[in-house]
């Protein structure tokens, strides 16, 4: 099978989408598929083009990958409309590339929402080159926008709702990470032949309660009768992380509790100017990882938190709650209860303690019922990522899906 992967996001960034993305086309290359890549230069979660990269058109090979790049606009502060800019700025310039490769004839082309804007020129391409489109929504960006209060009309947002349901209707199969987000695609006028799961997933093998933490927990500084309540991730405005900040207050009077975020994004020099102002020196901010570390980053942290607000749970699957899963941990999750992530945890009693996004009085809760655990792996959230997050069980299913599809007449 000859496959095309287009995404703004890639390797070699570390968190999100990207990762994910570059994670996908090795186990690819591994499976066999000739596989090219249609990207933009790195720049996330930084939101500055990684250092290394040019921000514009060039190809490079790695380990059998064609990975064409393509120069967007990276707003160092966010706003609606450099966002904006920023997306429709990468669909137009990988466009240009797309136009180039017609003649190529790949068997599938598989388009990664975000970004929407790219929609067109893929469902274009394929009907040029005959490939068969395929989306895979990571983030509904519609909903996610209007969740955040980004759009504020009534009427743009009817208007956005009726383009994206003519755009994820072309498409010849619509995959997504959750069921909760397999029911949106239905609810959007998907049909059911189309859709597809192709849940986001952890690597079980590496990431497992054995990892010990003990020297990594040395190394920044912790004394073994610390708890560390651990937030690891992209650090953006959707995340609400203030009240992690706000909880971190209401702790002072606790020394042995310390917050640690790791992680980097547009929200980041704005939250580390919070902490200050409120003079928290029970919060330590620390970069993003190397990968090779963070595995026993994960095993020294006794409680981690995934906190969204209020409107983009059921939007957004956190991707940070696969690997904090596979390592055992204990963890508060900030989710309404109709969301996936309520169901999974009335479902799986024990996997994490979900709580009301945006409720300081309730995480603290939350906290303080995981805080009283005594030390140790949580086998209700390893057994289920052993049984429903293996990646390579995960990628072996979606790739026979590919291959049936570029099969179809």
């Amino acid at each position: 099978m000859k496959f095309y992967l287009y995404s703004i996001n890639y390797s070699p960034e570390l968190t999100g989408v990207g990762k994910y993305n570059g994670e996908f086309v090795s186990a690819l290359v591994e499976r066999g598929v000739d596989v090219s890549v249609v990207t933009a230069a790195p720049y996330y979660p930084e939101w500055c083009c990684h250092k290394g990269y040019s921000n514009e058109w060039s190809t490079t090979v790695s380990d059998g990958v064609s990975v064409l790049r393509n120069p967007l606009y990276i707003p160092s502060k966010l706003t609606t409309l450099k966002r904006l800019v920023h997306l429709v700025s990468f669909a137009s310039s990988s466009f240009v590339t797309l136009i180039r490769l017609v003649r190529s004839k790949p068997d599938v082309l598989l388009l990664v929402q975000p970004t929407l804007f790219c929609a067109p020129g893929a469902l274009l391409f394929c009907k040029l080159s005959g490939a068969k489109a395929v989306m895979h929504v990571q983030d509904f960006e519609v909903d996610a926008m209007f969740g955040l209060g980004m759009g504020k009309f009534d009427l743009f947002a009817a208007i956005a709702s009726k383009i994206e349901y003519f755009l994820l209707s072309r498409f010849d199969s619509v995959s997504t990470i959750s069921l909760s987000m397999m029911e949106k695609l239905r609810s959007k006028g998907v049909a059911e032949s189309k859709i597809a799961f192709f849940p986001n997933w952890a690597d079980v093998r590496t990431i497992t309660p054995c990892v010990d933490g003990a020297a990594q927990r040395e190394a920044w500084g912790f004394s073994d009768n610390e708890k560390i309540v651990l937030y690891a991730g992209n650090i953006g405005e959707k995340q609400g992380l203030e009240l992690l900040l706000e909880a971190a207050t209401r702790y002072q009077s606790t020394p042995s509790v310390r917050f640690v975020i790791v992680g980097a994004g547009a929200y980041v020099d704005t939250l580390k100017e919070i902490a200050e102002g409120l003079g928290l020196d029970n919060v330590l901010f620390k970069p993003l990882q190397p990968w090779s570390d963070v595995p026993a980053m994960l095993s020294m942290a006794d409680v981690h938190v995934v906190i969204q607000r209020k409107g983009v749970a059921d939007a957004v699957l956190p991707s940070k709650l696969t690997n904090i899963l596979s390592v055992g941990g204990r963890a508060v999750v900030t989710a309404e209860e109709e969301t996936e992530l309520g169901r999974l945890a009335r479902a799986y009693p024990g996997i994490f303690t979900c709580v009301e996004p945006e409720s300081i009085n309730d995480f603290c809760e939350g906290l303080d019922k995981e805080l009283a655990k005594p030390r140790g792996a949580n086998m209700v959230a390893r057994e289920y990522a052993e049984q429903h997050l293996d990646k390579e069980v995960i990628i072996d299913r979606f790739v026979d899906d590919l291959n049936g599809l570029a099969a179809c007449e």
